[in-house]
C-alpha cells in the first residue's frame, strides 16, 4: 500500500434520508410513515424517501407513479428547499468547530479533513462520533459518517452502517476492506460498468485488483487507471473546502406534458429569470448554455452553445437558450426543461491546502 494515504484523515458525513427526516421532525405526524419528498401520484419524480418508504423499494429519482404503486401507502410532501438549507447551515456550523477543512457534496453530506483540528483530538473516530451526537442534540437529525485516510474510501465507508452509524477503516485495513466489498458497492462504479466488470469476472475489490492496469485501460478507457488505483487504496485528492461549482442550473417539471416550442418558450423565460437570480446571489457568470429537455418518455436530451464572452444575464440566457430549442424538431412531448451555466468564471480561483501526518 502506498505512503501516500497514509497521510490523511478524512471523515464523511452523510446524513440519513436528509429531506425526509426534516419533514418528520418538523411534522411528528409523518413519523414512522412512508413519505416521498416530491413527486406525486400522478407525476413529477421522488426527490428523497424516509426509511419507512424505502422498505417498499421507493428511491429518489422514480417516478411518482410508481412509487405509489410500490407503496400504496405512501405520502406525498411538497420539497421545502429553503428550510433544507436552513438546517444544512446549522450542521455545517457545527463542521466548522473541528475544522476549516470542509468539503459540502449537497445540502446533505460533506468531506471533513481532520488531520489537524481545533480540538486536537488525535482520533478522527471520536470526533465523528462526537459531530455525530451533537447533530443529532442539536438539530434533531441522525447522520452516519465514514473515516479512513483518503475521500474514496470515507465516502464507501459512511454507507456501511447507514442509518445512524459509522465506520472506520484505518490504513492497515484499507486494501482488505476494499478486497472483500462487492463492486457495486465502490463509488464512482455506477450500474452499467458494473454489469460490464460482471462480464469480465470482476465481482469484487480483490477480483478488481487481480486486473493488470493495461487490462482494465483496455477494457475500460481511462477510468481504467483509475479503477486500478482505488482498488489499492491509492486517491490523493485533498478536500476543497472552497469547492467551486462547475455549473449553475435551473429547472421545472410541468404539471402537464408540452408539446409545442410556443408553449415552452414562455416557460423558458421563467427558467432564464430564476437562473440569472441565482447567478447574481453568487456573482456568477459562465459562457456555456446547456438546455436540458425530458420527455415524455423519460429520455433526456441536451443541447448547449459556447458563447465568446461571459454571461449572467436572463434576457441572454433566455435568448441562447430558445436558439437551442428551435435547434432541432422535438422527439415526444415535454415534461421537464432547464438551463444550466458552466464554463465559469469562477473556475479560476484556486485553493492550497497543506496536510500533515499526525497517527490514526
Amino acid at each position: 500500500m502506498s505512503d501516500e494515504i497514509n497521510t490523511r484523515k478524512i471523515i464523511h458525513i452523510d446524513m440519513d434520508a436528509f429531506y425526509a427526516s426534516v419533514e418528520q421532525m418538523d411534522f411528528p405526524e409523518w413519523k414512522g410513515k412512508p413519505i416521498a419528498v416530491g413527486g406525486s401520484e400522478t407525476r413529477g419524480v421522488v426527490s428523497a424517501a424516509s426509511y419507512e418508504a424505502r422498505k417498499y423499494g421507493v428511491r429518489s429519482a422514480m417516478s411518482g407513479i410508481q412509487a405509489k404503486r410500490n407503496c400504496p401507502e405512501l405520502i406525498f410532501v411538497k420539497p421545502r428547499f429553503e428550510r433544507y438549507k436552513e438546517i444544512s447551515n446549522k450542521i455545517r456550523r457545527i463542521f466548522h468547530d473541528y475544522t476549516d477543512l470542509v468539503e459540502p457534496l449537497s445540502l446533505d453530506e460533506a468531506y471533513l479533513d481532520v488531520t489537524q483540528n481545533k480540538k486536537g483530538n488525535p482520533s478522527a473516530t471520536l470526533i465523528a462520533q462526537e459531530i455525530r451526537h451533537r447533530i443529532a442534540s442539536e438539530v434533531g437529525l441522525t447522520a452516519s459518517a465514514g473515516i479512513s485516510v483518503n475521500k474514496f474510501v470515507a465516502k464507501i465507508a459512511s454507507d456501511y452502517n447507514k442509518p445512524n452509524g459509522q465506520k472506520t477503516v484505518p490504513p492497515d485495513e484499507v486494501i482488505p476492506f476494499l478486497e472483500q466489498l462487492d463492486i457495486s458497492k465502490f463509488y464512482g462504479i455506477g450500474k452499467v460498468t458494473t454489469q460490464k466488470m460482471y462480464q469480465h469476472g470482476i465481482f469484487t475489490g480483490k477480483d478488481l485488483k487481480a486486473k493488470t492496469k493495461d487490462y482494465l485501460e483496455q477494457h475500460f478507457g481511462k477510468s481504467g487507471g483509475f479503477y486500478y488505483a482505488i482498488v489499492r487504496g491509492i486517491h490523493n485528492s485533498a478536500v476543497k473546502p472552497n469547492r467551486i461549482s462547475k455549473s449553475v442550473a435551473a429547472e421545472h417539471t410541468f404539471h402537464e406534458n408540452l408539446t409545442s416550442e410556443i408553449f415552452l418558450q414562455e416557460r423558458l423565460e421563467r427558467i432564464a429569470a430564476a437562473l440569472e437570480k441565482r447567478l447574481k446571489k453568487h456573482h456568477i457568470s459562465g459562457k456555456t448554455v446547456t438546455l436540458k429537455i425530458k420527455y415524455s418518455d423519460f429520455t433526456t436530451q441536451t443541447r448547449s452553445k459556447t458563447l465568446p464572452y461571459f454571461i449572467a444575464d436572463k434576457g441572454l440566457l433566455n435568448e441562447t437558450a430558445r436558439e437551442l430549442l428551435y435547434q432541432e424538431r422535438l422527439k415526444e412531448s415535454v415534461r421537464l426543461l432547464g438551463i444550466s451555466l458552466s464554463n465559469l468564471n469562477t473556475e479560476i480561483k484556486k485553493t492550497v491546502v497543506v496536510q500533515l501526518r499526525f497517527d490514526f
